[in-house]
């Protein structure tokens, strides 16, 4: 007999080889129809696999995150399998679960796969589905393996990097596939598909390797969540942040100034201005001092930091001097450069913490296919601050900068999040630099901030920064998508390679321990999903203008500059539309255009000294004075912006 520990803390007494799906019958026949992924012992198993020892086990249904991937791993068969028959000469690669849905990298040779193409994909893959083929995993050694891809050089690269009686296939229907298992129980859970697009990707995500077909898709237990699932995109597409950029026109991209590296028009540049503003306001209060730092390091500073190990193959290469010996970078980040601020005075306790905050522009290397609007550049500038402190304050410190991010999401709308406390994983330590004790102490810190702030937060193994375990703030945006936005991280690391110190109140040298943060994250980032976030309505605080005066003619063209004079003495961003164009047409336009509030100015309202407010919208708030117009303004700041 084995004893099987469940979630709840019961503890339940089962026969040796107890499949999960029997645990789950045995809870209720009602349940088990809902089951489809299980995890024993922190390993996630099939639905059939014996268990033969005492041990936790979880298990999943559709509405888990775990339970997802696993039914997004096994629409991934599916989609191989319907790509196997529909194109015999393609060659499979990988094709992984992702965060919606999941794709296949494919060699497809001669042949080529585009949109007109998807339908019989997915009926394929219903037809398979349909089937109800069970998923069966089974053992293979490493000689059978290489014998059944021996025509796959992508396979058999995978084969040879395996150990011999570590390999598994999964088999369904008349197809196999190397995999290392976590499936659905069969393949008649499927019951609605879509292929979503197609894209290149390079084999292994390298550029010097061949360029694959990579096929996405998405798949349902019921037609309807599908449905949703599509209306979702069409919405998604309204607020895509490059089409609403180029309409509102605040950023653009040059193909003479290179991918990855956006301009910032005028609107733009303005409203990342009052971004800046608006956290230096706060940071001042907080006690954070500016600092400027250029945009290239020599590399031996980031040899020292850690950052050339570990990404400088990847980057952007060495600039060279007419010197022999002297090689600069480009700055992948900003905090070394902050370590050697810090380093520019000796300082004690009585100094402690020192807050150096910086809007830094750094630079690193995506690959051009990798590159996506203002989410993926080259070229982005963090809301970056280090905090050096002792190590009796780190508490305070790190949950002040929670207040500080808590602040930014409130006063952006951001209020639907979680957070995620990333460490190390124990399994990996070539990932990470620095002492394990210094990692633990971090670890521990970060988790008792986050449950003393009472943050509603998961612990996610192997997501840490290789200096450092971090907490990060994942928040859902008006579409329910899950972003990353804001990270604070503990680091030991750091203040040891730059022999930081400051003394102490015994006379002695001690090391500070240093805080990264970062609320924005970065400004390219944060404004793209602002921008998807509001659909392009930005907070009225933020936005570049508030209101547009529109003349129903020339006559009125003095009027208006009376009341655009007003309007800026009450420090509120409006301009006049000067075309000669219909009112009806300046209407439909500033509609376009975003602006909260259009100011409709003709003759009655020049007599009455007064005018005529339209919200966009379409609501009309009929006619008032200027002054009234102003207050509302000003409340309706007062009701968004939050107070720090």
């Amino acid at each position: 007999m084995i004893h099987i520990t469940l979630p709840d803390g019961s503890v339940r007494t089962f026969d040796q080889n107890v499949t999960p799906m029997d645990v789950a019958k045995s809870i209720s026949e009602g349940f088990a129809r809902n089951v489809i992924s299980a995890n024993f012992n922190g390993t996630t198993v099939e639905t059939v696999t014996p268990l033969t020892k005492d041990g936790s086990l979880i298990l999943y249904t559709w509405n888990n995150t775990e339970g997802k991937t696993a039914f997004w791993h096994s629409s991934a068969h599916v989609l191989a399998q319907a790509i196997e028959e529909l194109y015999p000469n393609a060659k499979l690669t990988i094709g992984p679960a992702i965060e919606n849905g999941f794709y296949y990298d494919v060699d497809f040779g001669e042949a080529t796969v585009s949109e007109k193409d998807f339908k019989s994909i997915e009926n394929k893959m219903i037809e398979i589905a349909r089937g109800k083929h069970d998923f069966k995993m089974r053992s293979a050694t490493k000689a059978e393996a290489l014998s059944l891809y021996e025509s796959n050089p992508y396979k058999t690269e995978l084969i040879e990097n395996l150990e011999d009686g570590t390999i598994t296939f999964c088999d369904h229907s008349t197809f196999t596939d190397l995999c290392r298992g976590g499936h659905i129980p069969n393949t008649g859970i499927i019951k609605a598909v879509k292929i979503l697009s197609v894209a290149g990707a390079y084999w292994r995500g390298n550029e010097k390797n061949p360029q694959l077909t990579r096929v996405y898709g998405i798949s349902f237990p019921k037609q309807k969540e599908l449905t949703e699932y599509l209306e979702m995109l069409e919405e998604a597409k309204k607020r895509d942040h490059r089409k609403l950029g180029k309409e509102l026109e605040l950023f653009t991209f040059s193909k003479k100034v290179g991918q990855g590296l956006p301009l910032w028009l005028p609107k733009g540049a303005a409203l990342r201005e009052r971004l800046e503003n608006f956290l230096k306001i706060a940071q001042k209060k907080a006690g954070y001092e500016m600092v400027v730092t250029p945009h290239i390091g020599q590399k031996e500073l980031y040899v020292t930091s850690g950052h050339y190990a570990k990404y400088g193959e990847d980057s952007f290469q060495p600039i060279k001097t007419p010197k022999d010996d002297e090689e600069f970078l480009l700055k992948p980040m900003n905090c070394p450069h902050h370590c050697e601020i810090y380093n520019s005075s000796q300082w004690s306790y009585k100094d402690l913490p020192k807050r150096y905050a910086e809007f830094g522009t750094v630079y690193r290397y995506e690959q051009s296919g990798e590159l996506h609007g203002l989410t993926r550049v080259r070229g982005f500038t963090q809301d970056d601050a280090h905090i050096f402190c002792m190590p009796e304050q780190l508490d305070k410190e790190f949950k002040d900068v929670i207040d500080l991010v808590l602040y930014v999401f409130g006063s952006l709308g951001f209020e639907n999040f979680t957070a995620q406390v990333s460490v190390r994983d124990p399994e990996n330590p070539d990932k990470y630099i620095g002492d394990v004790a210094n990692w633990e102490k971090a670890e521990q810190a970060i988790i008792n901030a986050a449950t003393d702030k009472g943050l509603d937060f998961v612990i996610e193994t192997g997501e840490a920064a290789f200096y450092g375990p971090k907490l990060d703030f994942m928040v859902k945006d008006a579409l329910g998508r899950r972003w990353q936005l804001g990270t604070i991280q503990v680091d030991y690391n750091l203040p040891e390679r730059f022999d930081l110190t400051y003394k102490g109140s015994d006379n002695e040298l001690h090391r500070p321990i240093m805080i990264h943060r970062a609320p924005f994250g970065s400004m390219e980032r944060f404004v793209a999903l602002l921008l998807e976030h509001t659909g392009g309505n930005f907070p009225l605080w933020l936005i570049p203008v508030q209101t547009i005066i529109l003349s129903i003619s020339e006559k009125y063209e003095k009027y208006s500059e009376k009341v655009l004079n007003l309007l800026e003495n009450d420090e509120i961003r409006a301009l006049v539309d000067h075309r000669n164009e219909t009112i009806g047409k300046k209407i439909r336009e500033a509609e376009m255009q975003k602006h909260p509030y259009m100011i409709i100015i003709g003759e009655q309202e020049e007599q009455e000294n007064k005018i005529s407010v339209r919200q966009h919208g379409g609501e009309d708030l009929g006619m008032i004075s200027v002054e009234e117009f102003s207050k509302i303004i000003k409340k309706e700041i007062s009701k968004t912006l939050k107070s720090f």
